[in-house]
């Protein structure tokens, strides 16, 4: 089985002691496929550190996270642009709105999410958006940039069957994590009615290991289970789920 994580931080320095063991382990039991969401100007070097360690299995984005839209969020998107101008990125993300930690930011991160989304359509590239208590806002920004190569995912999709039609009826695939496996998540309920030709794996490691690990750091060797709750919920076997899901994500981020 060929697996493809599409939102996974193996840079962070969570992984200092064990990164290049984790990324040899997923590689032979077949996940040979890492997209690596940026957060910031600070993790840029750690990020593409890996990706030059591994140049057929890692590739970066480029994007500033919603959580660190700061007063300084102006320079921050220089540097994303120049990254954009001078280097080769699969994606621009992980872009988007987050409403969790602080509302106060919600002007300033709508405005960074619009800038670098319409970077992505002018450099033809998908989007990775973190949507967090934020799903009016990131659809009212989406809205305003309608365009034929605006694309991408929403990354670990925890809304409801509506918003998950919305998504998938602008052209965006939906990334499905661990939380997938959470008993109460509802998440499961909601996929269960989406065709999974809209579908993307991901670990989102460090976080949200998925059941029986949760609450434990995540890493990508755990994509696999994503994918068997995947098969279980569409009563098919896990090669199937990961030949479908892969392909969307090669056709997606042209992998």
């Amino acid at each position: 089985m060929n697996l493809i994580d599409t939102h996974t931080h193996m840079f962070s320095s969570q992984f200092d002691e064990d990164r290049e063991q984790i990324v040899k382990e997923c590689i032979e039991s077949g996940i040979e496929t890492l997209l690596l969401p940026n957060i910031n100007s600070e993790t840029i070097d750690a990020m593409w550190s890996l990706c030059d360690l591994f140049p057929k299995n890692c590739f970066p984005m480029i994007g500033l996270h919603p959580c660190d839209v700061k007063e300084d969020y102006q320079k921050e998107l220089d540097i994303v642009l120049q990254e954009l101008k001078n280097r080769k990125y699969v994606a621009v993300g992980e872009i988007g709105i987050d409403l969790h930690w602080d509302k106060t930011t919600v002007d300033i991160q709508k405005n960074a999410f619009d800038q670098q989304i319409k970077w992505a359509i002018e450099f033809d590239l998908p989007i990775a958006i973190h949507i967090r208590e934020s799903f009016e806002e990131v659809f009212e920004v989406l809205e305003q940039n309608i365009h034929p190569k605006l694309r991408g995912v929403f990354h670990c999709f925890t809304g409801t069957l509506e918003q998950a039609q919305k998504a998938i009826s602008m052209g965006f695939m939906l990334g499905v994590g661990g939380v997938v496996t959470f008993k109460n998540s509802g998440v499961d309920k909601v996929l269960e009615n989406i065709d999974l030709k809209h579908l993307v794996l991901e670990t989102d490691s460090p976080y949200l290991a998925p059941t029986p690990l949760r609450g434990k750091r995540n890493d990508s060797r755990n994509l696999q289970l994503i994918c068997d709750k995947l098969a279980q919920l569409n009563d098919l076997e896990s090669s199937e789920v990961a030949r479908i899901t892969s392909k969307n994500a090669q056709t997606l981020f042209k992998l």
